[in-house]
């Protein structure tokens, strides 16, 4: 006779539990006829230590666990979001870096510059003027001759005409020149005489060139820019040994260092055309190290443009109104202008042995033709490619 429970009905079959989980603990079996007794309050089921359950619906008995969908291949496609997230963060990061180098290299560039009070009051001339100057303490760069204080050895205007080539004239050092409020003497006196805004209004005096951008470059940074770019190629058809600018060089081209084409530069003593030919090495070394930098292996070399940078403007100082987007924009004009599409030369001269009222040795421009040299400069007006002024019947 089938057996009863207390309330007299028939038994309740309990349907058997599925098969547990790998590794899970067993159900407790209950008798057949064990009566199922009311509990006073909630069970509290032996803690048994089993692999976490997913979330329902994830596969057959409740789930299958993270990991063992990892390895047979189902829900792969959550992992390959993730890794498609951190590439394109990846990227992100890699435009960023990409974008802000050149924005942070401005900013430290632009903060080693130094300045100084040069522009005049003058009213504008068409165009835009550059003054260049390159300076030294006597006895610091390299060179060794009685002169003290500070002096101009290089005095360049780069002219950006309205329309027309970029011209870069060098103005000899030694050219004789009437200096405001000092009356006539070497050009280069001026700066001594009344430092960056001296130099400023006599070359304006002189051209009749207003100065938009002043910049001043000592001569140590000459030397570092050229070590910074591995050296540089430059041409002089004589053997040399110069004591005072202490050259040493051997006729023909070589690949010169800092030191070098420094020496390079400022060598006049052993050539006989004196200041002029001074000019024009300097012209060839900037036009050198324009090229030089130009390549694609120094340009792109995030390393050289530190390197570029740190030897140069530390050796930079421009007026205060010019910082490092002037300098870049004078640099790609006197690229130009030492090109096939500019102008290069010096103002046209009558002597270089003019003696002054104190007896020294000067340059002196031709008083005929140097109004209209300037004009023509001013004004774009001379061919691309031609080199003017300069001495006479050359």
């Amino acid at each position: 006779m089938p057996a009863r429970n207390e309330s007299g009905g028939a038994p309740r079959s309990i349907p058997p539990r599925s098969a547990p989980p790998a590794g899970g603990q067993p159900p407790q079996a209950i008798p057949p006829g064990r009566p199922v007794r009311a509990s006073a309050g909630p069970v509290r089921p032996t803690p048994v230590r089993t692999a976490p359950r997913p979330p329902a619906g994830g596969g057959r008995g409740g789930g299958t666990p993270p990991r063992a969908l990892a390895s047979n291949g189902h829900g792969g496609g959550n992992i390959r979001i993730r890794k498609g997230r951190v590439a394109g963060v990846i990227a992100v990061l890699v435009l960023l870096a990409v974008i802000a180098w050149p924005v942070g290299l401005l900013i430290w560039a632009n903060g080693k510059i130094q300045h100084v009070e040069a522009l005049s009051e003058a009213s504008n001339t068409p165009g835009t003027t550059y003054l260049l100057a390159g300076s030294d303490a006597r006895g610091s760069g390299g060179i060794d001759d009685s002169t003290s204080g500070a002096r101009t050895d290089t005095i360049m205007l780069l002219h950006k005409p309205s329309s027309g080539p970029v011209a870069l004239i060098s103005i000899p050092r030694d050219t004789y020149a009437e200096i405001p409020g000092q009356g006539g003497n070497k050009i280069n006196a001026a700066y001594t005489f009344g430092g960056a805004p001296l130099l400023v209004q006599t070359v304006e005096q002189l051209s009749g060139l207003t100065v938009d951008h002043y910049v001043e470059v000592g001569f140590g940074g000459v030397s570092g820019v050229v070590d910074a770019v591995g050296g540089v190629r430059l041409c002089y058809p004589e053997d040399v040994h110069d004591v005072k600018s202490k050259l040493k060089w051997k006729a023909g081209c070589h690949v010169a260092d800092g030191k070098t084409a420094l020496a390079f530069a400022r060598m006049r003593y052993a050539d006989p055309t004196g200041d002029i030919g001074r000019a024009q090495r300097q012209q060839q070394v900037i036009a050198s190290v324009g090229k030089k930098i130009a390549d694609p292996a120094v340009l792109l070399n995030p390393a050289t443009q530190v390197g570029l940078a740190d030897a140069g403007l530390a050796a930079l100082v421009t007026d205060t109104n010019s910082g490092i987007i002037d300098v870049a924009m004078m640099g790609l004009a006197f690229r130009t202008a030492n090109g096939d599409d500019g102008v290069t030369g010096t103002p046209p001269i009558a002597t270089i042995n003019y003696r002054t009222p104190s007896g020294a040795s000067a340059v002196l421009l031709d008083d005929n033709q140097t109004p209209e040299f300037w004009a023509k400069i001013r004004d774009g007006e001379y061919e691309a490619g031609q080199k003017v002024g300069g001495m006479p019947g050359s």
